[in-house]
């Protein structure tokens, strides 16, 4: 297998300068990775993205029936972004709902910049879920 070139700057440098912050630590690669490993799955990356489409919150009877597994498949699925601190729900007689946790996308976005770790204090965590 040939490995495709390189992309360089126009300059003949390298194409992408380092983190400005350098490399995660062991640590933080450890406390991250149950996050991403979430949105790993298309479902749940899915379900996110149906959450925050509503603008607020929505009920499970709604996100079920946009997919073509089971009621428990979505709960699981629901579950495991809850316990990752991207989700809150909120039960209400038969029906769960459920909304963003608040700056959850700027934190995820600033993942997704390219620009190495966001400034965000107050990222995913499994005690925001609570």
């Amino acid at each position: 297998m040939v490995k495709p070139p390189r992309p360089s700057s126009a300059s003949g440098g390298a194409c992408c300068s380092p983190p400005p912050d350098g490399p995660l630590s062991i640590e933080r690669a450890e406390a991250l990775a149950p996050t991403f490993r979430a949105l790993g799955d298309p479902v749940r990356l899915r379900l996110l993205s149906l959450i925050a489409a509503s603008g607020g919150e929505v009920c499970v009877c709604d996100l079920t029936a946009a997919f073509a597994v089971t009621g428990p498949t979505i709960s699981h699925h629901l579950r495991v972004l809850r316990e990752t601190g991207l989700i809150q729900g909120e039960r209400r007689g038969t029906w769960v709902y459920y909304w963003l946790v608040p700056g959850v996308l700027d934190w995820l976005g600033g993942w997704l910049d390219g620009a190495g770790e966001p400034d965000h204090t107050a990222g995913p965590r499994p005690e925001a879920a609570a």
